[in-house]
C-alpha cells in the first residue's frame, strides 16, 4: 500500500555529526524546478562526454537541497560560530562525504522509494 504523506510543512532532517537541516518534502514541483537548475541542464549536456553517474547524482543533491533547505542547525566557522544559511554553505556542506550520503539516503533516495515499507 501507497502511504501519502499530505503534510506541506517543512521537517527537520537529522543528517548525523549534529548537522539538521529544515527541509520542504520533496514534491514533483521541487523536481521538476531542480531538473530546471543551470548546472543539471549543464551536466545533461554533457553526460554523453564526461560527467558520470556520481557527478550527476552530486549536482541533483546540491540543486535539490538549493531549493528545499529552510534552515539548518549544528553548522559554524572555524571558530565555533554559527554560520547563516546560504547558497555557498549549502554547496560546501553536501561536499562533505558523510552529510551527502546522509542527504541522499535519508531525503532523496527515501522520497523516491515507493514500495509498502518505506514510502510517507
Amino acid at each position: 500500500m501507497l502511504r501519502l504523506n499530505l503534510s506541506a510543512e517543512p521537517r527537520w532532517l537529522d543528517l548525523g555529526h549534529g548537522v539538521r537541516l529544515l527541509v520542504e518534502p520533496l514534491t514533483t514541483a521541487i523536481m521538476l524546478a531542480a531538473r530546471s537548475d543551470p548546472t543539471i541542464v549543464a551536466a545533461a549536456t554533457d553526460a554523453e562526454d564526461s560527467a558520470s553517474n556520481d557527478d550527476l547524482a552530486r549536482i541533483v543533491a546540491k540543486a535539490v537541497a538549493r531549493i528545499v533547505v529552510k534552515d539548518w542547525e549544528g553548522i559554524g566557522d572555524d571558530d565555533g560560530n554559527p554560520l547563516p544559511l546560504t547558497p555557498e554553505g549549502i554547496e560546501a556542506l553536501l561536499e562533505l562525504w558523510p552529510i551527502f550520503e546522509a542527504f541522499q539516503t535519508k531525503y532523496i533516495a527515501g522520497a523516491l522509494i515507493l514500495d509498502a515499507e518505506k514510502n510517507v
